[in-house]
């Protein structure tokens, strides 16, 4: 059980905070004093996003803190020390706290509230009791939100003292926002003055896809600019003389479901170029660092500034808008954006905020003791010690859960298709015990938080992804024995330290077995031997579909075919989850009904032996 002291360590509050966490006194030509603003006002704009269900520096499924390699800080506990920094120091000036969404899913603290004991029932989100502490203006919903459901939703919406913004999740009947569109905030300047700041917010199109389940008939998902273009100029006859967007939409323009929607899911960038009279976004949704850039807009001119603060909290966005006062031809008065900037703040130099830390301990401390308890029994010891050079029941288990979640998912043509699976030997310390399973047992076996997707490959693709993957295997000749340093982990011109585990995937079927030898006494692409599906050999021409992750899907590791084919299934449901879902309701893992031997390592057609 972690103690108060093991959330709250890790640096400084207070004043020191900000100079600690990189932040630098922005120049403004001099032109800007706070202390004599005259006729000129700073506004700030704070900004988390992606938060996914983070509080604490706490890695549940290693019952540690967090850490990476970059020895970064997670949790919405430190973000709240450098925003109340912030604001103590900008006391007085107008200061707005946003956050761009994804926020109720993405750890076992959130899902905890959502599955196990959930706030439909009475419970209370803990991001509810976090995020309400921080003293947030307003916050755009992500997709992520709709991962269980619209009453989890809509409860979590009650929940807070500020509102969740969709100007583009909109009531099917009607096609208007089904959640607010647009808050306006008036901040007194001056004597007898204010400064008028719209605050709208958008979300991803892609919840139309990813959470169809959950959506389907009761709410769509229109395009950002789209209806930015709507809602801005109705915010700039409200009298905004400033307008923030935050837009749960990456920068760069792309979209992971290709051209399954008419809209593009990465979109912040076409809002600034399309859209007139935006001043600055706050991005979120492709978990980037932006500190700071600049979008021309094609109408006006106006440089429009974007920032993207990382995500899990590692990043707090510090904007600066700052504006002049002018005037009019009919002499008018009004406020001119003059200059803009913006820096991320580190949240790995600065304690946890004590507020934040007391209103979630005791969810913090009840969800640590559900991811160690038993959620189901395995009827076999099962280990991933030698998956590497061996189809071994563990890994097996990765793919027929995958594979079956991918099947039920889908429709039309594909449904009609073989699926097909891949998985890596990510952790070679993962085991099963024979006996009681735990959370933390499960998640061992996929440390990764990778998502689920399904694509349509052909035989020529599956072999090509094979040979790509028996890269990961030294050439040698003879049966052996080897030891597995001997065959594993091959140096190759982009890994010249050695190809990692994670870089070997094997696949697997689903309705019938996908057989193929690995000959290592081969060169690189001409490993794969016999690949067959229900006992015949697979065709060029041969249509399935696959389960993989969001990692190979976007093109990690260089894996042929996947990045590039249609996509078939897109829950955005993580691998892992699903894998102690499944353990959950199934109560026990029986090798018996997934596992078998459907490839194995060979050396001119007679199997090698590896030792340890």
């Amino acid at each position: 059980m972690p103690s108060r002291r093991s959330v709250l360590a890790g640096g400084v509050t207070g004043a020191a905070a900000l100079a600690a966490a990189g932040f630098t006194a922005p120049s403004y030509g001099g032109e800007y004093n706070p202390r004599k603003p005259g006729n000129r006002v700073r506004l700030t704009v704070l900004g988390t996003t992606d938060l996914h269900g983070n509080v604490y520096n706490w890695d549940y499924f290693k019952n540690a803190e967090f850490d990476n390699s970059a020895h970064d800080d997670i949790g919405l506990a430190k973000a709240t020390t450098l925003i109340k920094a912030m604001r103590k120091q900008r006391k007085g000036e107008p200061i707005l706290t946003l956050d761009a969404g994804d926020t109720i899913q993405g750890t076992p603290l959130a899902y905890y509230y959502a599955k196990i004991d959930p706030i439909t029932e009475g419970a209370t989100h803990p991001m509810a009791n976090a995020m309400n502490l921080v003293g947030y203006d307003a916050a755009a919903l992500g997709n992520h939100e709709f991962n269980y459901g619209l009453d989890t939703l809509r409860t979590f919406e009650e929940q807070l003292n500020f509102p969740l913004l969709g100007a583009n999740a909109v009531d099917p009947a009607t096609k208007r926002p089904a959640f607010r569109p647009y808050v306006i905030k008036t901040f007194r300047v001056g004597r007898g003055r204010t400064l008028r700041v719209g605050v709208l917010g958008l979300t991803n199109p892609g919840i139309a896809i990813w959470d169809k389940a959950n959506v389907e008939g009761k709410m769509e998902f229109p395009g950002l600019v789209e209806q930015a273009k709507k809602f801005v100029p109705e915010m700039k006859k409200r009298g905004c003389d400033l307008v923030v967007i935050s837009a749960h939409s990456g920068a760069d323009t792309s979209s992971s479901y290709g051209d399954a929607l008419p809209y593009p899911e990465n979109a912040a960038s076409l809002v600034a170029q399309q859209v007139p009279h935006v001043d600055a976004i706050l991005v979120g949704h492709a978990h980037k660092e932006i500190a700071q850039q600049f979008v021309r807009n094609e109408k006006t001119g106006q440089q429009v500034l974007l920032c993207e603060p990382a995500y899990w909290g590692m990043r707090v966005a510090a904007m600066d808008l700052i504006v002049q006062e002018t005037y009019t031809k009919k002499g008018r008065r009004q406020w001119t954006l003059v200059a803009a900037g913006s820096q991320v703040l580190n949240s790995n130099t600065v304690d946890a905020d004590p507020a934040v830390v007391a209103a979630v301990q005791a969810q913090h401390d009840t969800v640590i003791e559900y991811v160690n308890s038993v959620i189901g029994t395995s009827a076999a010891a099962m280990s991933a010690a030698r998956a590497v050079v061996e189809d071994v029941p563990i890994i097996d288990f990765v793919n027929f859960v995958q594979a079956d979640a991918v099947k039920a998912g889908l429709t039309g043509d594909a449904a009609t298709l073989p699926v097909l699976s891949i998985a890596a030997p990510f952790n070679r310390a993962a085991s099963f015990p024979a006996g009681e399973v735990t959370v933390r047992d499960v998640a061992g076996l996929y440390i990764y938080d990778n998502t689920l997707l399904g694509v349509q490959v052909s035989g020529a693709d599956v072999r090509a992804y094979l040979e790509y993957s028996a890269r990961y295997f030294k050439q040698v000749t003879g049966t052996g024995p080897f030891t597995m340093a001997q065959v594993t982990n091959a140096v190759t011109p982009t890994a010249p330290n050695g190809t990692p585990d994670y870089n070997f995937d094997s696949v697997a079927g689903l309705d019938a077995p996908l057989t193929y030898d690995i000959d290592v006494s081969q060169p690189v692409g001409s490993r794969i031997v016999g690949l067959s599906y229900d006992g015949v050999a697979v065709a060029d021409g041969d249509q399935f579909v696959m389960a993989v992750n969001n990692y190979r899907q976007s093109g990690g590791g260089g894996f042929p075919a996947v990045s590039t084919a249609t996509v078939v299934y897109n829950r955005q449901n993580e691998i892992r989850q699903l894998l102690i879902d499944w353990v959950t309701a199934n109560g026990t893992i029986d090798p018996a009904g997934f596992a078998s031997v459907d490839w194995r390592l060979v050396s001119g057609g007679a199997p090698i032996t590896v030792t340890s």
